[in-house]
């Protein structure tokens, strides 16, 4: 399942987060943070993940993530993992290659199990060419390239790459999730459900039935939730 959130940052907040990158941070090699796998196909660059800008800009991610209606009924949120900022200059890119299944948050001695992937597009996708986003499926492979601000959300299970940059920068938040559902199967039945009833309760649906499809849907998540 792929879950498209847009402007999860708004056109002010990523001005405020481009001029934030653009100025004096102390970039690393984005290998520092990629597994074995990772590390053999990875060249990009990522701000040092103890950095106080890091930080800052990770925790107003966090926020407009606990906001977000959409995000928290696809991804039914456990844990997150504070984000990553990255960049792709003039050749660089990230080959095939699948996220780790757990990952440590520094510093805090936790782990979080990664059901979840998500890339938060920072720079306007006309400021660069390449950089695509391609995430392989089962049948086909898709390919993201979004509006600045927007947001990608998918299974952590999927190999996927980014392509070389050949102009411009592209700059990136990416960043795993836990999900109270560990079953990517269940966690999505829980998702048609919710957008179902929110979409007859807009459209003005018997009461009754919606509070029956509304126990229904806690239920199932009480039944199938891990904490």
């Amino acid at each position: 399942m792929f879950v498209h959130v847009r402007q999860l940052l708004n056109q002010e907040q990523v001005v405020a987060f481009r001029a934030a990158l653009a100025a004096d941070v102390p970039w690393v090699d984005g290998r520092a943070t990629a597994g074995h796998q990772g590390a053999q196909v990875k060249k990009n660059q990522q701000i040092a993940e103890n950095s106080d800008i890091a930080r800052a800009l990770g925790q107003v991610i966090l926020a407009e993530l606990e906001r977000n209606a959409l995000f928290v009924s696809a991804a039914l949120p456990n844990k997150v993992y504070p984000p990553l900022f990255n960049r792709y200059g003039e050749h660089m890119y990230f080959g095939s290659h699948v996220d780790g299944a757990v990952r440590h948050i520094p510093g805090t001695g936790q782990t979080l199990r990664a059901d979840l992937s998500a890339t938060l597009f920072l720079a306007p996708p006309e400021s660069y060419d390449g950089g695509e986003l391609v995430i392989d499926g089962n049948l086909e492979s898709r390919t993201f390239k979004l509006v600045a601000g927007d947001m990608i959300v998918y299974p952590t299970t999927s190999a996927h790459r980014v392509t070389t940059v050949t102009r411009g920068n592209r700059v990136a938040s990416c960043f795993w999730i836990q999900s109270l559902v560990r079953d990517q199967v269940k966690r999505g039945h829980l998702f048609e459900l919710d957008c179902t009833i929110q979409r007859l309760t807009q459209l003005g649906a018997d009461a009754e039935s919606v509070v029956g499809l509304t126990s229904l849907y806690h239920n199932l998540l009480r039944l199938w939730t891990e904490v």
